[in-house]
């Protein structure tokens, strides 16, 4: 495929220097089905310029390929682009001069009149300089439902999280597990997340998350939320399962009436076969917020000596974020574009819900692009210790609290 006139535009201060094919090596956590299917895009759109994509997938989250990626970086034996996460990951490698400045490609390709919302790049600016290139935006707050369960159960497909709770014990006597849930911090940290939001509100969540209120997360609202996760923990009692995938397998397969996870999940029934609206329903905002988080991934491209491979490094960054490629890699991965300028009308249903949203403004910063990866960590430790147990829920609040209290 060639490139389109908008994308030699914003390549054209790099390609002179790229005559020659490179071959770069991409880091990434995109490894389940439908991950691997979205990836796979960008693989081939890269290779179709001539030059080649050296896939460096690392099995595992987020929070195993991070520590593996910043240590090689570090290290001193650097890849040449990375996946993370949009927010304060890359903060201190920014700052000890390690991330290659993108800012040239960024105003080439007029990035600040395109990206939507503006807080993505925002994410990727430290100083007024652009350090990586914001590829997708993925929400978490969305509730997966099983139709086949439903019907084995006798029960219409619940609207929102309130009936899917109600439903719970009809499903538990058809012998099906009411809520998929993988057993790893970040997911229950995720379910958590979202189950605040539609408990406490939007105004507790935001004193909370983006302004550190600790006496707000020790209040009122918040116990209500810890109730609720804990009530929702009995739910999942017997999901015994580890990775995020393999719990939207069981509502895939319908052995579980839902899944709390991220819009990513898209790409694994997509991967399936099964249809929307047919064999599934989702709820974005658990069907009681019309509201997301304005998540997802970014690319980074770690420093190096070699002009060619520099130059080779923006020219990739510039297709990433490229009108075709833009579609293709969101489609196969079931999440936003960052374009606002782009036909999208190929989407099914879940993401029709998510770009209508989008286009209303019923958006929020993910938690990434306000706490720090610091932060998140101690609160995803918490998650897995209080969704493996029978913590009390006002043990793992007054514990969330003095996190909140101390969060950077």
């Amino acid at each position: 495929m060639k490139l389109s006139t908008k994308l030699m535009a914003a390549t054209a201060i790099v390609s002179a220097s790229a005559a020659s094919a490179v071959e770069l090596e991409v880091t990434h956590w995109w490894t389940s089905g439908g991950e691997a299917a979205a990836v796979a895009k960008f693989a081939e759109a890269w290779n179709a310029t001539g030059n080649t994509w050296v896939d460096g997938a690392i099995a595992g989250s987020g929070g195993t390929a991070r520590p593996i990626i910043i240590s090689r970086i570090l290290g001193g034996d650097p890849m040449a682009a990375t996946q993370l996460n949009h927010g304060r990951q890359a903060e201190e490698l920014i700052e000890a001069g390690l991330m290659l400045d993108l800012t040239d490609v960024a105003e080439a390709g007029n990035w600040r009149e395109i990206v939507n919302p503006p807080s993505l790049l925002d994410s990727c600016t430290l100083d007024g300089r652009i350090y990586c290139v914001p590829v997708n935006i993925h929400s978490a707050q969305w509730l997966w439902l099983s139709h086949d369960a439903y019907e084995a159960a006798g029960l219409d497909v619940p609207t929102d999280w309130n009936e899917f709770v109600a439903s719970a014990p009809a499903l538990e006597a058809a012998g099906t597990i009411p809520l998929a849930m993988g057993q790893q911090g970040w997911q229950q940290n995720l379910a958590f997340g979202a189950i605040t939001i539609a408990v406490a509100g939007l105004d507790d969540w935001r004193e909370v998350t983006v302004n550190k209120n600790a006496d707000v997360a020790r209040g009122e609202s918040y116990a209500a939320v810890f109730q609720a996760a804990a009530d929702a923990r009995e739910l999942a009692r017997n999901s015994n399962v580890q990775d995020w995938n393999q719990a939207t397998n069981l509502v895939i397969t319908g052995q579980a009436g839902a899944q709390l996870m991220g819009d990513w999940a898209q790409g694994e029934f997509s991967v399936a076969g099964a249809v929307e609206g047919q064999d599934y329903s989702c709820l974005p905002g658990l069907g009681l917020n019309e509201i997301l988080d304005t998540g997802g991934d970014a690319f980074y491209f770690p420093v190096n000596d070699d002009p060619e491979i520099t130059a080779a490094q923006k020219e990739l960054a510039a297709l990433l974020i490229s009108p075709e490629v833009q579609v293709s890699f969101n489609l196969a991965k079931g999440s936003l574009p960052v374009r606002g300028d782009i036909d999208m009308s190929t989407a099914n249903g879940c993401m029709q819900k998510g770009l209508g949203i989008l286009a209303d403004g019923g958006i929020l910063p993910s938690g990434d692009q306000s706490l720090s990866a610091d932060t998140q960590t101690q609160i995803e430790d918490l998650m897995a210790q209080f969704w493996s147990s029978d913590m009390p829920a006002d043990e793992a609040q007054a514990k969330y609290a003095d996190i909140i209290a101390s969060a950077d």
